[in-house]
């Protein structure tokens, strides 16, 4: 096959694939149109079968952390983590839906730093819906900030997001490193998303204010009738053995790091622990924890890596290079954190990292770094950035939620372009005074 057949077929499939991740017609998985797609590229010679096992290779032990995170999240959930973390959000805001929101950005941040953003997609959301509904306060604000916080608030470790984990390889950086020279970054992010947040919002949260104040005078707080109201209005014990697993797990990412093995070890231990107390006090099953790796996901992220790995070696990766700023200093670091924005809003932020990846890696981790702030931050600018937004969304369906295209977009003009300028200076203040 020549050169551009093959890119035009690798382009074309990729295509298929991102389309059907968006809308998935028919509620099918996203591995259904990803893995025949990676069979074809490889069986039409678009990428020779080896390259396309190292790719395979390469991601494996990403896939494999992700599986583990999955299934200590769930646990984490089974565990009633999420449960007390909706108390603990009731009982702090004390009906006040502006300290909601802060409850809100703190609990998602943290979530999204230690469970990946998975956790606060699919577990946390429902939580904060639950909550909003007890306290009478309007859900957007603190709901939307479920969705912003899970792409903004997986800066801060390897472990946070799948593009970390690619970026964490290629930095050369040990976790603790990695998370230092992240810190800032995340912090000014969140803080320009907390900001933006609380003006773009005003008129919910100061409408919650009123409701809620009515509600003190005798009325009722509304609520939405889902069995979820009812877990976030217990009170429920802190669930310690899970917190001292988490924790025992973040610890074991660094020592991990500091020995040479890959923190899908550390993962899968953390796992273990709570899968073995689930299974002896029967609150899960071998089954449920199949179906807590999210199996069909996975492949679907193998898959992806072959066909984006296609298309890079046909043709995108030369031109890209061209584009990509050399060097690591502050326009150098700009400018290709704004190319990885604009490339995940076009074809999602996992690809768009797979390609990037290769083009700065030898700069050092300033660029790195970069390319991860852009295609952490950028996709909270379009619905197709990343994929947890799109999980997200159904999410917001399944309890009724509205997610509308232009108030979605407007508040992505408001917090991108200024989270991602600013956080690529902190990076850069940050290399500076830690090194790289």
């Amino acid at each position: 096959m020549s050169t551009v057949s093959a890119e035009i077929l690798s382009v074309a499939l990729l295509a298929a694939v991102l389309a059907c991740a968006v809308v998935r017609p028919w509620g099918w998985p996203e591995a259904v149109v990803a893995v025949p797609a990676a069979v074809v590229v490889v069986a039409a010679g678009a990428i020779p079968l080896e390259d396309a096992g190292a790719e395979a290779a390469l991601l494996a032990p990403v896939v494999g952390f992700l599986a583990a995170v999955l299934v200590l999240a769930q646990l984490c959930d089974d565990e009633g983590l999420f449960r007390a973390c909706g108390a603990w959000l009731a009982r702090a805001a004390r009906r006040r839906p502006r300290a909601l929101l802060g409850q809100v950005f703190l609990v998602a941040s943290l979530v999204t730093a230690v469970l990946s953003l998975d956790a606060t997609v699919v577990l946390l959301t429902p939580v904060v819906f639950a909550t909003a509904a007890r306290l009478g306060a309007r859900p957007r604000p603190h709901v939307y900030a479920c969705t912003h916080l899970s792409n903004t608030a997986s800066l801060l470790l390897p472990v946070s997001n799948l593009t970390n984990l690619l970026a964490f390889t290629a930095s050369g950086l040990s976790f603790t490193r990695f998370a230092a020279l992240m810190t800032l970054p995340w912090l000014v992010a969140i803080g320009i998303e907390y900001a933006v947040f609380r003006r773009f919002f005003a008129t919910d949260l100061d409408a919650g204010e009123q409701e809620t104040g009515e509600q003190e005078t005798g009325e009722r707080p509304r609520t939405d009738g889902r069995e979820t109201d009812g877990r976030a209005g217990e009170k429920p014990e802190v669930p310690v053995f899970a917190l001292v697993t988490v924790g025992c797990t973040l610890a074991g990412f660094v020592l991990a790091s500091a020995v040479g093995i890959g923190p899908a070890w550390a993962a899968a231990a953390g796992a273990a622990v709570l899968a073995v107390r689930a299974l002896i006090r029967r609150r899960t099953t071998p089954a449920a924890l199949v179906r807590a790796a999210s199996l069909p996901f996975l492949a679907f992220v193998l898959a992806l890596g072959i066909v984006v790995r296609a298309v890079v070696d046909n043709g995108l990766g030369g031109a890209l290079r061209h584009l990509v700023p050399e060097g690591a200093g502050l326009l150098a670091l700009l400018g290709i954190a704004a190319l990885a924005a604009v490339l995940a809003n076009l074809i999602n932020n996992l690809p768009a990292v797979l390609v990037l990846l290769p083009l700065t890696a030898h700069g050092g981790a300033g660029p790195v770094l970069a390319v991860l702030i852009g295609v952490n931050i950028g996709p909270n600018l379009t619905y197709a950035g990343s994929l947890a937004t799109l999980l997200w969304r159904r999410v917001v369906h399944a309890h009724d939620g509205e997610v509308r295209l232009g108030e979605f977009t407007r508040l992505g003009l408001l917090t991108v372009p200024a989270a991602l300028v600013l956080s690529v200076v902190a990076l850069w203040v940050s290399l500076a005074v830690i090194g790289g």
